[in-house]
Order: structure tokens, then sequence, then C-alpha cells
């Protein structure tokens, strides 16, 4: 009898160390596979904003960037098997193709399931985990490291009576109200904001890979390639003005923000604050075969890629029709590849761009240039 009771207990010993040993490990390898997934799926999406947001082939930024990332994060000391089949591209509730979803598995179909270190004893030597995870590029609401220097949004040159353009807008364009006499135009400039279905702005399906020249603006024009400086939360000077270039400013600016012109001139001050941006991130330049930045020694991150404030130019010229002091408004964010300056003039390419969602500034309109990344499941 003293051997029967010794081999029950025997057993439930045996029994409660694989449920000890085992079983926790299957938790800590499911929660690692969560992580892989949650990884993967947010540098597939970060891949689509920052690198092309068009290019969901398997060999794309998107697809390599997910699968890499996840394999980085490993289950029980092994790397999950991810293959491009597993990285998925869902719309959102919207009907939108901002999602990307990723799978990860440790499993027997896939020769790599999870070993048992107690399991065998009572005829299971592996386990099969896995784990999905999906993110999202939503609109964004609001910027951190915004530069201290803005152009104006794009606008419909010329619009008659019927809704219809009768110019071209190109960057040596000028958006009109009136005449050099103040009289009212009978087709003046069209501006809608990016809360308008008929937006006219910047957009990353349009406009990402544009090459831009920026020149300090002079007087009162709104022309897409003058550039005004504006004064950023904090202080005002010209050494506080060129480090809010070459560094990051944590201020949050939102969609909608009046901003003010910063007073004195600024050319210097800019042109050395972007230089050392250059400086910090030399190899980075603009690949036109994929509209993105490569050769960066940050990855996706490059400092030499930064949101430039758009303001509003109807706002803005309207504004001085009415004898207003001259302001601006924040109608979007671009995102700016800078690639060399010369005398007072930016050479760069627009961008895209990751934002954030500042629960407290409003719903973001749909329009928005930059996205927010964030996990949705």
């Amino acid at each position: 009898m003293s051997l029967v009771y010794l081999a029950i207990g025997f057993m439930t010993f045996l029994a409660a160390s694989t449920l000890a040993i085992d079983v926790g490990m299957f938790m800590m390898a499911r929660t690692q596979a969560q992580n892989s997934a949650d990884a993967g799926a947010l540098a597939g999406v970060v891949a689509l904003v920052r690198n092309s947001w068009t290019d969901r082939s398997s060999t794309g930024p998107a697809v390599q960037s997910a699968i890499s990332t996840a394999k980085k994060n490993v289950v029980v000391g092994s790397a999950p098997s991810v293959l491009t089949s597993d990285v998925t591209f869902p719309n959102d509730p919207g009907g939108q193709p901002t999602r990307v979803q990723v799978k990860v598995y440790r499993t027997a179909a896939r020769q790599t399931a999870l070993p048992t270190l107690m399991g065998p004893i009572l005829g299971i030597s592996t386990v099969d985990i896995a784990a999905s995870a999906t993110a999202e590029a939503s609109p964004a609401n609001a910027m951190t490291c915004v530069k201290p220097f803005m152009i104006p949004d794009k606008w419909i040159e010329n619009m008659d009576d019927k809704g219809k353009a009768t110019g071209t807008w190109t960057t040596s364009s000028q958006f009109d109200l009136t005449d050099s006499k103040g009289a009212t135009l009978t087709k003046p400039d069209v501006y809608y904001g990016a809360n308008d279905p008929r937006y006219t702005g910047y957009t990353v399906a349009n406009d990402v890979g544009t090459n831009l020249t920026l020149r300090a603006g002079t007087g009162d024009e709104v022309n897409p390639s003058f550039y005004y400086s504006w004064k950023m939360p904090g202080d005002t000077g010209g050494d506080f003005y060129r480090e809010n270039i070459a560094n990051c400013n944590t201020s949050l600016m939102t969609w909608g923000d009046l901003i003010t012109q910063e007073p004195g001139a600024m050319n210097g001050p800019t042109i050395q604050g972007v230089d050392a941006l250059i400086d910090k991130d030399p190899g980075a330049h603009w690949d036109t075969s994929c509209k993105c930045v490569a050769g960066s020694k940050f990855g996706t991150n490059s400092p030499r890629v930064f949101p430039i404030p758009l303001y509003d130019p109807y706002y803005y010229a309207l504004g001085k029709v009415n004898g207003r002091v001259a302001d601006f408004r924040i109608a979007n964010f671009l995102g700016f590849f800078v690639s060399s300056t010369s005398g007072n003039a930016i050479f760069g390419y627009v961008t895209n761009i990751v934002g954030v969602v500042d629960k407290d500034a409003g719903p973001a309109p749909a329009a928005a240039f930059p996205k927010a990344i964030r996990l949705v499941q």
C-alpha cells in the first residue's frame, strides 16, 4: 500500500511539476509571441508612412520591415516563423487601407514548434504558439519637433464661377484675393482646408517625392517657395530659433493653431540650423526609385526628415485685406527631407511624416498629411 501511495504521489508531483514548468513556459512564450507580432505590425505601418505608402508588395519596405522586426523579437530563445503571406493590409472601418496585420508562429506546421521540458513524460513533446497584431496609420491632428519656419498650403489657382481652375498652381504661384490696387478679383485663388472634402493642399498620394526649394520670404507674398519664420513656444531670438531647427522642440503643435511671425531676420540662423541637421546624418540621401530616404545611419528616423507647418493662405490673405494684424493659422503639417542648402535656399523633397493624436485638440482632419501610428488589435 505504501508503494501504491508513493506512486500516486509521484504522479501527482510530476503533473504539478509539468504544470508549473511547461505551462509557465507556454504563457511566457505566448507573451513573447504577442510582443513579436506587435513590434512587426508597428514596424510595417511605420515603413508605410516613412518609406512608401503605396508599396505593399512582398519585397516592399512595409512587408520586409514587419518581418525583420518580428523575427528580432525572439520567442523562448528562437525567432518565430513569419512569411510574406503572414503580413497583410486590411482596411480600417472606413474602408481605407491604413492597417498592417502581422501573424507570427512557432508551430509544428512551420517546423518551429516549442519543445516541452516535462511534457514528453506524458507524451506531449511540443506545443504550438501563435499570435497576431494589427497596427494602423490614422490621421494625426498634432506634431512635435516642428521646425520654426512655415510655407503656405497648396491652393487652386484662379477659380471661375463654375468651380473650375483657370490657372495652374506651380511653386512660383502667388495666392491672390485682390489685384495690386486692392480690388477684389473676379476669379480669385481658392483654398479648401484639410477638413473639407475638396481639400486643395499637399497630400501623400500626390506630392511625396516633389522637389521643393525654399527661400526666405520677402514682404507679405504668399508664395509656395517662400518660408516665413514663426515664434515657437519658450523664447525668441536667433540662438533659440537656430537650436529649434538643429534639435527638437517638444512643444505640441496642433492643427488650427494660430502662430505669429518671428521678429527680425532669421535667414542666417535658419541655414545654420539646417546645416547642423545635415551634419548629423551626412550619408542620408533621397532615393527617387522608392521616393524615400536611403543611407541614413538612423534607419527610418533620420533627423533630416522633419515636419514643416503649412499655413492657411486664405486666412492670411483675408486678414491682410481686412486690415487684421498679419498672423498665420496651421492648416496641415508637411514632411520634408532636406538634401542641401546654398546661400539662403533650402533644397529638399516632400516625404511622409509620423504625427500624434492629441485628445484635447479635437478630431484630426480627414486629409491630415501626417499619420499617427497605433496598435488597434
